[in-house]
């Protein structure tokens, strides 16, 4: 069993309620949350068309298998799905000389003719500075030639998009240039912390997603709920449904429409007004961990789309600062060697702080 390291440690402050108690050795790790989310990611401005000679591109190894309309929908990044469809119809796109359908499967070595095709032209980036690229690098916990984990850290989404130029995925490739393939197995919301897979190669990224397909990677979370969790709650099975706000905003709710979703919970300390729970999820749908412990009646400490005003309000007001939610522990088997691995993330700075917080007011209160 392969364990991995890294640690470090810091502070910030918590408030209310009582709890459930049991043993917990919380690691430490300083990693940065929102505050230490670059302030240049802006939005670059909008691509420009441009229009791309006929091209013949060689198979590589790492493609073999691949289905004809993934391989273009990589090398044509932009092009609407429906372009690509057309061209491969009408026999433009060509396998070997061959003509092909949108489903054949390449294999090493096979010469793939890519038709002119109008394409978006991207605009100049904002570029990730050298200390967010350094910051990122040393949150690398795991490495081996398929694959790395992140201890991500909180306010950095995982990859740019809605109003930011770059996430931790831009940053990773901009950090390694040579990198031939960096891509994310999964994802964290922009304030959860911890542990994020990113596959090196095409085949590490299709065994990582099919192993999560399957329930073969175990993930588990550390959230400081608020309020004291119940003994005899120990797994949330309610069905999930996402919808939108008026303003846009994506939400999620219990709902008999919703898709089947499980969530394991264990109460590892209890404090004045608060309840430190590992959250395992055996389902993987958005909010999900937020959501069920908010249906369980004790939401996630600093969660600004879950918790009520009243209890977000006492928890800043006691210094809490971020979401108090983070992707602790991964075990998983590595792709090639199958060599089972236990990876777990120390907390950052702030939610360090709280628990620190939280454990002298107990203290003291004795």
């Amino acid at each position: 069993m392969t364990k991995a390291p890294r640690n470090r440690q810091a502070p910030r402050s918590a408030p209310r309620r009582g709890g459930v108690a049991q043993d917990h050795k919380p690691r430490t790790g300083s990693r940065p949350q929102r505050s230490s989310a670059p302030a240049d990611t802006r939005a670059a401005e909008p691509a420009r068309e441009v229009r791309e000679g006929v091209r013949h591109v060689s198979v590589e190894e790492d493609n073999e298998g691949q289905r004809l309309d993934n391989f273009l929908l990589a090398q044509l990044r932009g092009v609407p799905k429906s372009i690509i469809y057309r061209v491969i119809r009408k026999g433009e796109v060509r396998v070997n000389k061959g003509r092909v359908k949108p489903d054949t499967r390449l294999k090493a070595g096979d010469n793939v003719r890519i038709p002119p095709i109008t394409v978006k032209e991207k605009p100049q980036q904002v570029a990730p500075g050298s200390r967010v690229k350094t910051v990122m690098e040393a949150a690398v916990m795991f490495e081996n030639e398929q694959m790395l984990v992140v201890n991500k850290p909180a306010g950095i989404a995982v990859h740019g998009g809605s109003g930011l130029s770059f996430g931790l995925i831009e940053v990773l490739r901009s950090a390694r240039p040579e990198a031939r393939f960096l891509e994310l197995v999964h994802r964290l919301d922009r304030d959860t912390s911890g542990l994020v897979m990113v596959a090196k190669k095409r085949s590490a990224l299709r065994y990582l997603q099919d192993e999560l397909r399957h329930k073969r990677i175990r993930k588990h979370y550390h959230a400081l709920v608020a309020g004291s969790w119940p003994a005899s709650v120990n797994r949330v099975e309610e069905p999930l449904l996402r919808y939108e706000m008026p303003n846009g905003e994506r939400r999620v709710r219990v709902d008999e429409e919703g898709k089947a979703s499980l969530t394991l919970f264990r109460c590892l300390s209890a404090f004045e007004g608060y309840s430190l729970m590992e959250a395992s999820p055996v389902t993987g749908r958005t909010h999900q961990i937020r959501v069920h412990a908010m249906w369980a009646g004790h939401p996630i400490a600093g969660d600004d789309k879950y918790m009520d005003d009243g209890s977000l309000k006492a928890f800043r007001a006691a210094g809490g600062q971020r979401l108090m939610l983070h992707a602790r522990a991964l075990e998983f088997s590595l792709p090639v060697s199958g060599e089972p691995v236990r990876l777990e993330a120390p907390y950052d700075e702030a939610f360090q702080h709280v628990l620190a917080r939280l454990a002298a007011r107990q203290q003291s209160g004795r």
